[in-house]
């Protein structure tokens, strides 16, 4: 006798906020989050698309991230309308090939740009949502770090990768500190995925397809794929996963 299962991912929770939402991974994490009937806050710096504003379930805030005693703002608004903070996913990052260099070349101005809207407004975030989820003992929240995080690189940007480095290591204290509240905290760490941060490839079609040929899976990985991890950690059926990293490069770690 054969058995058909099919998993459906469950959701207990109503709201979520999205940061980084209105485009690449954070936008299509949205989509989905929607499609399940949960208010979505997007912060973002740039304007999403005018089709998904006219969605009940989603709602757009435009604002920048580092600064903080605006954000919190917003998200406490939030808050007192919906009554709960029950997802958080952070997407937001830079990468800045031009500038991110080495050590010795650095401009110690853009080390430290990186660093505050890669890590402190992870930072910032945890600070203003973590009294909420804790007050409804229950939340997850899913970052966004990246397989540069894991290894050195000859063509550094060594702001970014310190910076993604940080998050994961932030996110397991997470875990630790507030799992009692039925709180999780996890990160995924991407391989180069097809968003506007890789606009280079516009520039230079060769690197992107070396890129793919040096994949295992000879994909380049689009964001849905991203956010198809996302849904899956933030969801009930990964309610005993906290404080781990799902890694989703399309193989290229696993290469010797």
């Amino acid at each position: 006798m054969y058995f058909k299962i099919q998993m459906k991912l469950n959701f207990k929770g109503k709201s979520a906020i999205v940061t980084g939402g209105s485009g690449g991974v954070g936008l299509c994490t949205a989509l989905k989050l929607i499609e399940e009937k949960i208010h979505v806050l997007a912060l973002d710096i740039k304007e999403p698309p005018n089709k998904i504003l006219k969605n009940k379930f989603f709602h757009y805030e435009k604002i920048d991230l580092t600064q903080f005693e605006e954000t919190e703002k917003i998200i406490n608004s939030f808050y007192q309308k919906y009554k709960s903070i029950d997802y958080l996913v952070n997407t937001t990052g830079v990468l800045w090939f031009n500038k991110d260099k080495s050590a010795e070349e650095m401009d110690l101005n853009v080390w430290d740009k990186v660093f505050e809207i890669n890590l402190k407004t992870m930072a910032y975030l945890v600070k203003i949502i973590m009294p909420k989820m804790k007050k409804n003992k229950f939340g997850s929240m899913v970052h966004i770090s990246s397989i540069d995080a894991l290894s050195g690189d000859d063509k550094p940007q060594d702001a970014y990768g310190a910076s993604k480095a940080a998050m994961i290591r932030f996110s397991k204290s997470l875990a630790i500190q507030y799992g009692s509240f039925n709180i999780r905290s996890n990160t995924i760490l991407p391989g180069a995925i097809e968003t506007p941060m890789q606009d280079r490839w516009k520039k230079n079609p060769k690197e992107k397809k070396n890129m793919k040929n040096f994949m295992p899976i000879k994909k380049i990985i689009q964001p849905h794929g991203i956010a198809s991890g996302i849904m899956f950690l933030l969801s009930d059926e990964s309610i005993y996963t906290t404080g781990t990293e799902l890694i989703i490069d399309g193989g290229i770690t696993a290469r010797p």
